[in-house]
């Protein structure tokens, strides 16, 4: 009798934990090195709308966003689905994180806010399909880029915003 794990158990717990926390914390690092040297002078100098909330406030927003991120990828890869739906549903969560750490790039980086909107507004809809395809696979991590979701809604609106006052 063969005691061979089988082919479709998946990554086992340290390799989820791993490829979960992995790619959010590189996507965050990126974020953040493309971000912190161009608040000053660039980003502060910019006209912001009365809605803008104050730098203080993105570290932990962010933080948690990420970190709801690992979790539900963590959930996904450990969720008993196997097959093409859990590798399209990576795929495009992974996706959504390139954008999610280009935004930083566009915006802060290039010091352009129409970059940053076309960028933002990818990332939107990069953010709309990981919930659609989470959601069969395990209903708890698609739930969990809801405040994702509504932050960027409202990052969108920002970056419409600053793009309009400094156009």
């Amino acid at each position: 009798m063969s005691t061979s794990p089988s082919i479709t158990r998946g990554p086992g717990r340290l390799a989820s934990i791993l490829i979960a926390i992995g790619p959010v914390l590189c996507a965050s690092i990126a974020g953040q090195v493309a971000t912190l040297p161009n608040l000053e002078p660039w980003y502060a100098s910019l006209a912001k709308p009365w809605f803008n909330p104050p730098n203080w406030i993105f570290g932990p927003v962010w933080t948690v966003l990420f970190a709801l991120m690992a979790f539900a990828v963590l959930r996904l890869l450990r969720a008993s689905a196997t097959g093409p739906a859990k590798r399209s549903a990576l795929a495009v969560f992974f996706i959504m994180l390139i954008f999610n750490a280009g935004w930083s790039w566009a915006f802060f980086y290039a010091h352009s806010p129409l970059l940053g909107l076309f960028d933002i507004v990818a990332q939107w809809l990069a953010i709309v399909a990981t919930i659609a395809m989470f959601r069969p696979i395990d209903r708890l991590a698609a739930w969990c880029f809801a405040p994702l979701l509504a932050w960027v809604s409202f990052a969108a609106v920002l970056n419409l915003a600053i793009w309009r006052l400094n156009g």
